[in-house]
């Protein structure tokens, strides 16, 4: 125990405490805890007791120790502070209706990181200050030969010092998702390098998790994003970047965090963007399932779709009867459409080479129920064509 510990357990002895409790009160938010024979030796010692203040100053700093960390706000405020700086640049660059997200972020997960090496610092030299007073930069910090990150994620934060000093003096008139994958490499190199450097316990994992949304993203939405044109900032910076780092350095995913993708075969992912490992150059990395040719997804031209369906329930259906169909359950665009692309994939898709439709099995097994089904079927075939 320490020469304060001590005091306090002198005191609360003699104050008539029970021993459980003053155990209980030393050991919170305690790495090691002390046994309950170390509060019995107290007593044997010829040591001050402490005074009424600093008791009362000792358990209020005991009941504002985060009980899941084991952080204190007092004696590991720096490290406190970090998490939290960094909490809330991921909580309000997930804001959705927030447009100031990337210049917040930027400053946040600066300061975020700053606290983070002045906390490793402070632990093992003691000293994080210069010889005029002033406090070691995060652009110091990262440059020391004995910076405890990997250099990927060096560059990474070199990166974001470039964003911050030029969003603290421009607006990047851009949404800036050109700097999305950076900033999401720079909180999973926070999360690695404050779990290595702190231990697990400290780990934002618990608190940040995923990111959930109420509306899936359409196809047509993702290809508006890559069509968006950038805004001259964001090219300006992003120019610097691609001068300051190889091509080696920025593909490094502690750089910048990045995932190809293709999509997941409609009749299980209902063309959601799914994501499953994949082993690259050695090492794994998170991709989206591999392309499927659509013939395999698609397989039924139209007239092929009326003849199953015929076969498999007995019924009459024609192709005036198909077209009823998907005019009705919206599965594609009418002819002539400006997007002709625009299919529901789960039950039908275009062909851009040879201008023209084809169909799932789930389409035909669709049909099949309705057809056999003499309510149903008549509602389709009342149906404007």
């Amino acid at each position: 125990m320490t020469a304060l510990e001590k005091q306090i357990v002198k005191a609360l002895l003699g104050k008539g405490h029970r021993n459980q409790d003053i155990h209980a009160l030393i050991n919170t938010g305690r790495d090691p805890t002390v046994n309950f024979g170390r509060i019995s030796d107290v007593k044997k010692l010829e040591i001050l007791p402490a005074t009424d203040e600093q008791i009362e100053r000792f358990t209020l700093e005991k009941s504002l120790i985060d009980l899941q960390t084991g952080l204190s706000p007092f004696e590991n405020e720096r490290l406190v502070r970090a998490r939290e700086a960094m909490m809330l640049a991921i909580q309000i660059f997930n804001m959705p209706l927030l447009r100031f997200k990337v210049e917040v972020f930027a400053v946040l997960s600066n300061i975020a990181w700053t606290y983070l090496l002045h906390e490793f610092y402070i632990r093992r030299d003691g000293v994080i200050t210069h010889k005029d007073g002033s406090s070691f930069l995060l652009g110091q910090m990262i440059k020391r030969q004995d910076v405890p990150i990997a250099v990927g994620s060096v560059n990474n934060l070199q990166a974001m010092k470039i964003i911050r000093d030029a969003v603290e003096h421009k607006t990047l008139a851009a949404i800036g998702e050109t700097f999305y994958a950076i900033f999401q490499a720079n909180c999973l190199n926070f999360e690695k390098s404050l779990c290595e450097l702190f231990g697990e316990r400290v780990s934002l994992g618990k608190d940040l998790s995923y990111a959930i949304q109420i509306s899936k993203m359409s196809i047509d939405q993702a290809a508006m994003l890559q069509k968006a044109e950038v805004a001259g900032p964001v090219q300006s910076i992003d120019a610097q970047l691609s001068k300051m780092f190889t091509d080696d350095e920025m593909s490094d995913p502690d750089f910048q965090f990045k995932v190809s993708y293709s999509l997941e075969k409609a009749s299980k992912g209902d063309a959601h963007f799914t994501f499953s490992n994949k082993l690259g150059d050695g090492n794994p990395h998170n991709v989206l399932v591999q392309k499927v040719a659509a013939d395999e997804n698609w397989p039924h031209r139209a007239g092929s779709v009326v003849k199953k369906v015929v076969e498999k329930t007995g019924k009459h259906f024609s192709s005036h009867n198909h077209t009823q169909a998907w005019r009705k359950f919206g599965v594609r665009p009418k002819p002539g459409s400006l997007t002709p692309s625009g299919t529901n994939p789960k039950f039908c898709t275009y062909h851009v080479a040879h201008k023209d439709y084809t169909y799932s099995d789930e389409w035909v097994a669709k049909l099949c129920g309705i057809v056999t089904d003499d309510v149903e079927f008549g509602k389709l075939k009342n149906s404007k064509s």
